[in-house]
């Protein structure tokens, strides 16, 4: 297998699932993760395990009320593909969780996550929420990272990422 110099996956032989006794299996070779830090965005592959730098040592809750001086943080999944023009950007999903790491306490929907990351993979484009300054960051992160890929992906993820700024 050739190392990707993108830290996006596009084909792999080999494969990463998620799943379990009695539960779906998600084949994750063709995604990768990104966190949206107010106007910054990296590729993180730890994501895909909770375990980003951001994410460890974290006792997460489902009650956002006991957050309440957390940072809001996007996880955005992106599913890669190629068609006939070549690799593109296919599903990109944004999922939002929130972080008090002086406390190490933080808010998620694992659930959420989890659909949005199927979601990715289904080819879906879902990134309501994310605020102009959000949306550029990961604009300019997939366009930076491989420009090619960008041209090639479709109309609908452009106008998701639409700015008022553009």
């Amino acid at each position: 297998m050739k190392k990707n110099k993108s830290g996006f996956n596009i084909i792999r032989n080999d494969s990463t699932t998620h799943g379990g006794y009695a539960t779906g299996t998600l084949n994750l070779s063709n995604l990768s993760s990104v966190l949206i830090d107010g106007d910054q965005a990296k590729i993180d592959l730890g994501l895909i395990h909770a375990k980003s730098a951001v994410e460890r040592g974290i006792k997460w809750t489902t009650d956002l009320e006991q957050v309440p001086n957390g940072k809001k943080y996007w996880v955005v999944w992106v599913a890669v593909d190629r068609n006939e023009k070549g690799p593109y950007y296919a599903g990109v999903t944004a999922c939002s969780m929130v972080i008090d790491r002086g406390a190490r306490i933080g808010w998620k929907i694992l659930p959420e996550h989890v659909n949005h990351m199927d979601a990715a993979l289904k080819r879906r484009i879902k990134l309501d929420g994310l605020s102009d300054v959000e949306k550029k960051a990961l604009r300019d992160l997939l366009i930076n990272n491989n420009e090619e890929m960008w041209n090639n992906s479709g109309d609908e993820l452009k106008q998701a990422l639409a700015t008022t700024e553009n």
